[in-house]
């Protein structure tokens, strides 16, 4: 009976409360130039909020805030750590050989197990 009572009644795609009464955040637009094309767009901010100098357009130019300085180009960045690397602050190239040839002995015999995750103790 409940199926026959809400068929048709769209319920979950239209919102029943009314907007009466609601106080909508103040908000500001910020334009943006892509300096290569002069394409120029508007984004909608929080009165609150500081609008970046730089946005990515929907052509993913880099655009520049209208009346902002372009930014400084940032620091390099330090080189990607691997887990190599990581792996040799913590060991040496002796303590990981030793490691290695233990688990190769359990490897050939036959000891290992699947899913089964041995620890140097």
């Amino acid at each position: 009976m409940a199926d026959r009572a809400l068929r048709g009644t769209s319920i979950g795609s239209k919102s029943l409360e009314t907007e009466d009464g609601v106080v909508f955040a103040e908000r500001i637009e910020a334009t943006y130039e892509v300096p290569e094309t002069g394409e120029t767009f508007t984004v909608v901010f929080s009165a609150e909020a500081e609008p970046p100098a730089v946005w990515e357009s929907k052509n993913g130019e880099e655009a520049v805030l209208k009346g902002a300085e372009r930014p400084a180009e940032e620091k390099p960045l330090k080189p990607v750590r691997t887990h190599w690397d990581m792996l040799l602050e913590r060991r040496s190239l002796d303590e990981l050989e030793v490691l290695l040839n233990e688990q190769l002995e359990v490897l050939h015999s036959g000891r290992l197990r699947e899913g089964v995750h041995y620890q140097h103790g």
